[in-house]
């Protein structure tokens, strides 16, 4: 399944993304996802913490994103989402399918853009509708007020850090601070209006990620990738391309 909201990088995406269902025993495959050139500074960072460059053919936590993923069909109409759930869906069905004894793969070489572009209040009322769905799959769990300001600061100043690595802290110091105000808050929120949750999922969801910038190529991937600028050309148009008049 695949948002629609995001396209794939390379052709041979699906392929990549079904191959782990070759093991009897996986149950939920998703992929990488990339920002947009649009995408918020922060949000990129997210992406980069939560999809990293290396696969995983049975990862221990349930964390999985619909948004670029795939899901074995028995198993579904076995258990489909929980439509009642705020967010997070994929999550609780991650969460089912491994304390059923079924895996979860990671698959880096399935990559997707994501694209997002929402107001900041498009951007406070996502994360308090995930708050909200982390508080019923994980009833136990609390985000506290501390957690609010203590996540906030850290993660601000992270991405302030990368930012000035990259030459861009003076155009999204702002940005990245009402960002990751908006994400906190929201998710404050959210788990007010709503099992002990282990360490390393709560880390994966809030904590500061590894600043890494891999440079081109480091993937290894000798497929190029999907050139969505040719894809509209009409082959017969002279015009177009870089043929021209001769």
């Amino acid at each position: 399944m695949a948002s629609a909201h995001v396209y794939p990088v390379y052709p041979d995406w699906l392929e990549l993304m079904l191959e782990p269902f070759k093991d009897e025993k996986v149950a939920l495959t998703y992929g990488k996802q990339r920002g947009a050139e649009k995408t918020q500074f922060s949000e990129h960072q997210i992406f980069r913490h939560w999809y990293p460059e290396n696969s995983t053919s049975r990862q221990t936590t349930p964390f999985c994103n619909n948004a670029n993923s795939a899901i074995r069909r028995s198993l579904w109409l076995q258990h489909p989402y929980d439509e009642m759930l705020p967010g997070l869906e994929d999550l609780a069905w991650g969460k089912w399918a491994q304390e059923k004894g079924y895996a979860i793969a990671y698959c880096a070489e399935a990559e997707i853009i994501h694209v997002h572009n929402e107001s900041l209040n498009g951007i406070y009322n996502r994360y308090r509708r995930e708050g909200m769905a982390f508080k019923q799959i994980y009833p136990h769990e609390t985000f506290t007020r501390r957690d609010l300001w203590r996540l906030f600061f850290q993660n601000t100043f992270t991405d302030w850090q990368e930012a000035a690595k990259q030459g861009r802290l003076g155009k999204d110091f702002w940005n990245i601070t009402r960002f990751r105000w908006y994400q906190f808050s929201g998710t404050y929120q959210g788990y007010k209006q709503s099992g002990p949750l282990t360490w390393r999922l709560k880390q994966a969801f809030y904590y500061p990620h590894q600043v890494f910038a891999p440079k081109a190529g480091e993937n290894g991937r000798s497929v190029a990738p999907i050139q969505y600028n040719k894809l509209d050309q009409d082959p017969n148009d002279k015009d177009s391309g870089s043929g021209g008049q001769q």
